[in-house]
This record gives structure tokens, C-alpha cells and sequence, in this order.
């Protein structure tokens, strides 16, 4: 047991550097819902979504690259310093095209030159600690990265409190804060936080910088573009199977209720932050892992029950977040003009279990060289996106968003496990896993479609789920908390 202690360990802590800082931001989705408007709160999704778009862009892939070739390499700086310089000097091109190309940005967009300036420069920032981080995990120092990340997001999230709760009230009584203090500047207020606290990450990473070589091995860096461009292509694959429906929305939907749409949607989508937060935690701390781990004996038989924890623990969180839905969304979202989206939540939270699973099986393609299944796997799934948007958008709006993001999910998962059982089979126990899913939704869609707010249905149905997962997992269990 004491692989998957280390397991355990490090997945734990990768989850508090994911879990505490997005529970404080947590706090941002009732703030920005209470004080702004839905169009305003579609407004700043919409520019969110391309900032997803671009970081992908902006990391084409360096960072999986790294990972691999950091644990293939014996000359572990050169890979180091050689994709550390790569990332410095793409960086620094792509900020100066945006910049020269802001205004025309602007129009294709449609977002106001102003917030596109704080993007491109949140972007440069934000994609100059790619590298560090990822040497931070591969180099199994999770507390440091732990602390960095929640760092950023609680000077972020400290920040927004101020501009947007306070800084009113102190400019009315204070000089100094009437210098900082613009009416009707609250979207650039978001965006300058982000900004501060990007910059604040980028110092406290900046010793990395001093300590690698910058030595560039072009033909090391050859193979690891090679490594890495089914990763990019794959990676903007994913963001338009993630965020491009926002982007979707603002331009198939009439002008007049695009945005309003687009906060009511976004805010909504939040609710499944829960599994969100859980599948990502878990990725980043089996990643390292399962590189890592990949030479050993019994390799594919811990994959398979990795794939298997998971999937117990994401049904769990499937089936409470449902059955406590009308609790949650009073305390996330307070302002109920935004509830009109609400039916969109068991479609996303199915939907982003569905990704966790896929990121799991996705394992194959990655330990064996097989990046290119990854970039196929995840265009399929962006084609169904777009087709589907672009077919169920002008007949129900942000519904036919979320079908569309749980059909693209689904489909992942199960090219990921067909093509995985063909070119590295893992001995996934198939008649558990399904039986964990099947019977998870089944409770989910009557927890929400027919019993819905009623507790007394609801928790009984809940603590039927954890009973049989009990003792179906029982040895395991008791295992894992013993180690």
C-alpha cells in the first residue's frame, strides 16, 4: 500500500493547493453575482473563456513534454532549461503580436480594447510560471507548490473584495482611495486583481529562472515539440470542449440577451465546481505518478484501481451535489435572476465526472508516446462540441450548451477506453465501475427530476449510495486509512 499512500499523500496536498484556493474563490461567483448584472458577469465569462483558450495556446503542450522527458532524460537540467527558455521566448512574441494587433482583436471580439490590454498582459505573466510549477511537481515539492498557488488566489480574491465591496466607500471619505477609484470600472477592477496577483506569483517563482542553466538543446527541444504538438492540438481541442460554448452563445444568441444568457449560465455551471475541483485535484497529483510509474511491474493493475477510487469518489460527489443542489445555489448564488439556469447543473456535473474518467484512462496514450490519440480523441469530442452548439443553441439556448459539453465528454471517455484496451490494455474492472455510474445517475435524476428539495427522499437515497459503495470497497478502504 505504500504506492498508493504516496499516492494519497501527494493528491491531498495537490488538493489543497486546487480545493482552498477555489473555495475562496468560491466566494467571488456570490460577489460578482450580487453586485453585477447578469450582462456584466457574461461579459467578464466570456473574456474567461478565451483566456482558457489562449493559456492552452501559450503552453502548446511544453508542460506534458516536460514531465516526460524530465523522467526519460538523464540530463534532467537540460530539459529544464531547454524548455524554460522556450517558454520565456514564446511568451514574449506573443505578447508583442497582441499588442500590435490589440485593436483589431477588439473587433473581432467584441470586447472593449481596455480589458483586452489586462488580458494580454495576465496572459504573459501567467504562461511565464508554466515551467516553474511543472518542475515544482515533477520534482514531488507539493507543499511549496501548494502555497504559491493559494497564495495567488487569496491576493486575488482579497483584491476583488476591496475594488468591488469597499473601495466605494473609502474613496468617499479618503483622498488616497479617490485616486484609485473610477465609477463603473468594476470589470476592470477583476482583471486588474488578476493581474496583481499574477505578478505576485511570477516574483515568488522567479528564483527558478536564476537557477537553471539556459543552455537550449535544439535537437532536445525538437523532440519534445514533436512530443508536445498532439498535446496542443489536443489541449485546444479540450478548451473548446470546456469554454467555447460561452463564446458559442455570444454569437448565436440576439445581442440583446447574449450576455445576460451567458451569466445566468456561467453562474449555474459553478454549481458543479465540486467535481470540477475533485477531478482536477486528483489529475494533478496522478500525473507525476503515473510517468513515474510507468516501468513498474504492476503497473496497469494499479492504473485500473486508481480508475476505480475515483470513480467511487466522483459518484459520491455527483449524488450529494445533487441531492443538496437548492441548498448550494443559495449559498453561491444569492441573487435568484441568475437561477434560471439551474437545469443545466446535473448535465454539467455528469459531464465533468465524464472528463475525470477520461483524464484516468487517458494514461495509455501518454506512457506510451501515443500523444497523437489525445489530439484525435479530443477533436472529436470539440467537433461534437461545436456541431451541437451550433444545432441546439437557437433552439434552447445554454440547454443545448450543456448537452452538448456532457455528449463531448462522454464520447472521450469511451474513444479513450476502446483505443486504450487496444494499444495498452489495463484490467479495469468494467462490471464495477459501470454499476458505480449506472446507479449514481439513476439516484442523481431522481433526486432532481422527480424529488427534488425534498430532504427526506433525497439524503435516505444518498446514504443508500455510501452504504452500498461501503461495502462493496470495504477492504480498500480500510487499507487506505490505516497507511
Amino acid at each position: 500500500m505504500s504506492t498508493f499512500k504516496k499516492l494519497f499523500q501527494q493528491t491531498f496536498i495537490y488538493g489543497l493547493a486546487t480545493v482552498l484556493p477555489r473555495m475562496l474563490s468560491f466566494l467571488l461567483v456570490p460577489l460578482y453575482t450580487e453586485i453585477l448584472p447578469k450582462e456584466e458577469y457574461g461579459e467578464i465569462s466570456v473574456i474567461f473563456a478565451y483566456f482558457v483558450l489562449f493559456n492552452v495556446i501559450l503552453a502548446y503542450g511544453m508542460e506534458t513534454a516536460f514531465f516526460r522527458f524530465y523522467n526519460k532524460q538523464s540530463n534532467k537540467r537540460e530539459v529544464l532549461s531547454t524548455s524554460g527558455i522556450s517558454l520565456v521566448i514564446s511568451s514574449l512574441l506573443f505578447f508583442g503580436i497582441a499588442f500590435i494587433s490589440k485593436e483589431w482583436i477588439s473587433a473581432i471580439t467584441g470586447i472593449p480594447i481596455q480589458y483586452i490590454n489586462l488580458a494580454i498582459w495576465i496572459l504573459l505573466l501567467d504562461a511565464l510560471v508554466i515551467i516553474p510549477f511543472a518542475w515544482l511537481r515533477a520534482s514531488e515539492k507539493p507543499m511549496r507548490y501548494a502555497i504559491i498557488k493559494i497564495l495567488n488566489v487569496a491576493v486575488n480574491l482579497g483584491l476583488n473584495v476591496f475594488f468591488l465591496l469597499f473601495l466605494k466607500d473609502l474613496a468617499e471619505g479618503s483622498e488616497i482611495f479617490q485616486t484609485i477609484y473610477i465609477p463603473d470600472f468594476e470589470i476592470s477592477y477583476v482583471f486588474i486583481a488578476n493581474l496583481i496577483a499574477s505578478s505576485l506569483t511570477l516574483l515568488l517563482m522567479f528564483p527558478f529562472y536564476i537557477k537553471i542553466d539556459f543552455k537550449f538543446n535544439s535537437t532536445l527541444w525538437k523532440s519534445m515539440m514533436r512530443y508536445a504538438f498532439p498535446v496542443l492540438i489536443a489541449g485546444i481541442a479540450f478548451s473548446i470542449n470546456e469554454v467555447f460554448d460561452r463564446i458559442m452563445l455570444d454569437y448565436l444568441l440576439p445581442e440583446d440577451i447574449a450576455r445576460s444568457e451567458i451569466g445566468a449560465y456561467s453562474a449555474c455551471y459553478k454549481l458543479a465546481l465540486f467535481m470540477t475541483l475533485f477531478a482536477t485535484a486528483f489529475r494533478l497529483g496522478i500525473e507525476p505518478f503515473f510517468f513515474s510509474h510507468a516501468e513498474s511491474k504492476n503497473a496497469a493493475q494499479t492504473y485500473a484501481q486508481i480508475t476505480n477510487y475515483f470513480v467511487v469518489f466522483g459518484s459520491l460527489i455527483l449524488v450529494g451535489v445533487i441531492v443538496f443542489v437548492d441548498f448550494l445555489k443559495l449559498i453561491l448564488i444569492q441573487n435568484d435572476t441568475y437561477w434560471e439556469a439551474m437545469e443545466i447543473v446535473p448535465l454539467i456535473l455528469l459531464a465533468n465526472l465524464f472528463l475525470g474518467i477520461y483524464h484516468n484512462l487517458s494514461v495509455w496514450y501518454k506512457i506510451t508516446d501515443r500523444t497523437k490519440f489525445g489530439g484525435y480523441i479530443s477533436l472529436a469530442g470539440a467537433v461534437l462540441t461545436i456541431a451541437l452548439n451550433l444545432w441546439l443553441i437557437p433552439v434552447i439556448s445554454y440547454t443545448g450548451s450543456a448537452i452538448a459539453t456532457l455528449a463531448a465528454y462522454g464520447l472521450m471517455m469511451l474513444l479513450s477506453f476502446y483505443f486504450g484496451q487496444k494499444y495498452y490494455p489495463i484490467p479495469y474492472n468494467i462490471k464495477k465501475i459501470g454499476g458505480y455510474l449506472f446507479l449514481s445517475i439513476i439516484i442523481s435524476a431522481l433526486s432532481f427530476y422527480v424529488f427534488r428539495g425534498n430532504y427526506f427522499v433525497g439524503i435516505p437515497l444518498l446514504l443508500l449510495f455510501i452504504g452500498i459503495v461501503y461495502f462493496s470497497e470495504k477492504k480498500q478502504i480500510l487499507k487506505i486509512i490505516q497507511s
